[in-house]
């Protein structure tokens, strides 16, 4: 049976922590947390457990978990954030898959609460995300904060059942805060990318994404929920052309 090493990077997660925690003492033998200088109890939380703590200053989205897998000691790797958990089914299932390893990488879902409803549809569930892996095989890839796990062997990945339990957001206030922020690294990880934007992609590329969201992922069975998630997927997307316009036009010379 091969040995698994669980990584999580944190800054301020006490809300969930716990959960995650919990969910992953009896599927992972070892644990190693890379904190960002947390400033509410999420040090504590984590000395309840059998946790390898290690504080780093925030690198990036990317970077921060590239460089929690070099702290794990073991070469296969679950990699979690501090809000999500396993669900029963995906333990039994990551328990399974320790006794007959086959992949580089494996992937599985991820379910999303929203304020307490369990989200569906739209381009919440099913939500694929690679995050069993062999070290080596592959890294953290994309523009923060939209971060994935890609290994260099694209036909060496499987599949796990069971879902992976993410609390999102507590409520819509933070869901605009997130938004605002979340679309301000985009636009700057696009302008250092040399990424442009236009009139046509601030008017255009919003659009498609709420009728994706809400149409072809069917967000509009979600009721209330779906309508605001798809919404929000617009003002994100409208919100990340229109701030990389502004650094384009700030930065013109």
């Amino acid at each position: 049976m091969i040995q698994l090493s669980a990584v999580i990077i944190t800054f301020n997660e006490e809300e969930h922590l716990e959960k995650c925690l919990q969910s992953i003492i009896d599927v992972a033998d070892e644990i190693v947390v890379v904190d960002s200088y947390s400033t509410d109890r999420t040090k504590e939380i984590c000395q309840k457990f059998k946790v390898k703590f290690i504080e780093q200053k925030f690198l990036g989205y990317l970077e921060q978990k590239n460089f929690a897998i070099t702290q794990a000691s073991n070469d296969y790797i679950l990699s979690l954030d501090g809000d999500e958990a396993l669900s029963e089914d995906l333990q039994k299932s990551i328990l399974n898959l320790k006794k007959n390893w086959v992949y580089d990488g494996y992937f599985c879902n991820r379910r999303n609460n929203y304020g307490g409803y369990w989200v569906k549809h739209s381009h919440w569930y099913p939500d694929k995300k690679l995050r069993l892996f062999k070290k080596g095989k592959g890294e953290w890839r994309g523009i923060n904060p939209h971060d994935s796990y890609k290994v260099y062997n694209s036909k060496s990945i499987g599949k796990v059942e069971g879902d992976i339990l993410h609390w999102i957001y507590r409520d819509f206030t933070e869901h605009n805060q997130k938004v605002d922020r979340f679309s301000t690294i985009s636009a700057n990880a696009y302008y250092q990318l040399g990424k442009k934007s236009s009139v046509s992609k601030i008017v255009f590329r919003p659009a498609w994404a709420f009728f994706k969201a809400y149409f072809l992922k069917l967000g509009v069975l979600d009721g209330l929920y779906g309508w605001v998630i798809c919404k929000q997927a617009y003002y994100n997307t409208f919100l990340k052309y229109l701030k990389l316009y502004e650094l384009q036009q700030k930065n013109k010379h």
